[in-house]
């Protein structure tokens, strides 16, 4: 008799084992209910996302009829251009000057009027005005918006970062549903078995591929919380509380055109951070901000720029280059570098009555959050290694999209009928420390997916009990 205990006792640890983790049925909810809310949102972001990858070749596209001109006599000065945007633009104030891209291009000179700026075209030899556009309405700053707001503002910025947040949960629980359970086989793991049946065939595409792009769609979610509104503040208090790293970050954080993101913007540059002049903080500030500042204290004279185009352009810096007048009387000129492979931006400060160089500021001088931070959101946009940069990006897309829509045609033919067809509950759910903990760790690190979790819970526990017909309706009931 005590041999049989003994033998029991041994033979416990194995099973206690697979039970410490959480049950298979667990798993497989936890995914489709974080997948039915966060498809459309991935779908939205990878066709959105793909289109973005490609903004500086649009913008050639868009701007090519203004940069091969031709050019009957010698430009005029670029302050008589800066003039002619004001003509342009009645009653507004100079807020840059975007360095032409071809010895023939026109001159992009940017004003504001009323807090709004406006991008002007001029001829650099008639000075005639040749477009006039909200420069903050540009397809691919509205793109931008679409993909990373919605168009809603800081709502939606938090709604995305929401989905952001339920897709990393989806994306890990999926990954231990791809987990081989038995004999390991190449097929259905590693490849899709496109010979079966549909429903198998389904079911490989959607694993097989998912698989295949969680790694990069982890690091695409998790790379583009810097921007959002709820994350990124987050960050931007983190990294504030060290010395070497305080200021304003040089990267947009939520909705950068409402009210108290100009206010903002506005106190950056009184902020101090170490190595910055206040001029070069106001060359990272948003075009908004920037033109509500200006509007105030508009620039005294523009002759600078007649000495500092010539020099900004013998600099070769990385394209599209600005050039921006200080926010306060007196103070140097910038010349910065807004490419969008941030690793190769620099920021040169200019005084304009010696036409000397006083800072340069480049990526080498970042602090190391603010150099891993732009490495990343270089990499987020297709821009840190060029095409390869662009293809994997865009394969990765295509493949979430397949991903989506193999899920969607898995769960519409195996849904029952007047249910949402989420995967039943077990009798006797298992729970474990490390699912605890897992849960604690991801809602410290994802803050809005925590706060989203604790109302759902409180929903499962007040309101649903309440309503049995709802309950059923989405799979919240054993059934016998």
């Amino acid at each position: 008799m005590s041999q049989e205990k003994e033998k029991a006792t041994i033979m416990l640890p194995s099973s206690d084992r697979r039970r410490a983790w959480p049950d298979y049925a667990a798993v497989r909810r936890w995914h489709f209910y974080a997948g039915l809310f966060c498809l459309p949102f991935i779908c939205w972001l990878a066709i959105t996302g793909s289109i973005y990858l490609f903004r500086p070749d649009i913008e050639a596209w868009l701007d090519r009829p203004y940069e091969s001109l031709r050019l009957d006599g010698p430009r005029a000065a670029p302050s008589r251009e800066a003039q002619a945007a004001f003509t342009a633009v009645p009653g507004s104030v100079f807020v840059r000057y975007q360095l032409p891209a071809t010895p023939s291009g026109a001159a992009q000179v940017v004003v504001a009027r009323g807090g709004l700026p406006f991008r002007v075209y001029v001829h650099p030899v008639t000075l005639q005005p040749m477009k006039v556009e909200r420069d903050d309405h540009r397809i691919m700053d509205l793109i931008a918006h679409l993909h990373g707001q919605l168009l809603l503002g800081n709502r939606g910025s938090m709604l995305v970062e929401v989905a952001a947040s339920w897709a990393v949960v989806m994306i890990l629980t999926g990954f231990y549903l791809w987990l081989p359970r038995g004999r390991w086989q190449m097929g259905g793991v590693l490849y899709p078995r496109l010979g079966l049946q549909s429903r198998l065939f389904w079911r490989d595409l959607h694993s097989v591929t998912g698989m295949w792009v969680s790694i990069v769609t982890l690091f695409l979610l998790l790379s583009g919380l810097p921007w959002s509104v709820s994350w990124g503040n987050y960050l931007t208090w983190v990294r504030n509380h060290w010395a070497a790293t305080a200021g304003i970050p040089d990267w947009p954080v939520g909705a950068t055109d409402q009210p108290a993101a100009r206010v903002a913007a506005h106190a950056a540059p009184r902020r101090s951070m170490p190595g910055m002049t206040a001029e070069e903080m106001a060359a990272m500030s948003p075009p908004t901000a920037q033109a509500d500042q200006l509007e105030k204290r508009p620039v005294a004279s523009l002759r600078p720029l007649d000495a500092i185009v010539p020099v900004a352009a013998r600099l070769h810096v990385p394209p599209p280059v600005w050039i921006s007048p200080p926010l306060k009387g007196g103070g140097d000129w910038t010349i910065s570098s807004q490419a969008q492979n941030r690793p190769l931006r620099v920021t040169y400060a200019m005084a304009p009555k010696t036409g000397l160089i006083t800072k340069t500021k480049s990526f080498a001088d970042e602090n190391i959050v603010d150099k891993i931070v732009n490495v990343v959101i270089a990499t987020h946009e297709g821009q840190l290694f060029g095409r390869i940069n662009q293809a994997i990006l865009l394969l990765t897309a295509g493949s979430l999209l397949v991903v989506s829509i193999s899920a969607t045609i898995m769960w519409w033919r195996r849904r029952p009928s007047g249910m949402l067809g989420a995967p039943l509950p077990a009798a006797r759910p298992r729970f474990s420390a490390l699912l605890v903990v897992s849960i604690l760790a991801l809602a410290a690190l994802l803050p809005l997916f925590g706060l989203s979790l604790l109302i759902v819970m409180a929903i499962d526990r007040t309101l649903l009990p309440r309503l049995p017909a709802a309950r059923r309706w989405l799979g919240l009931t054993v059934l016998p």
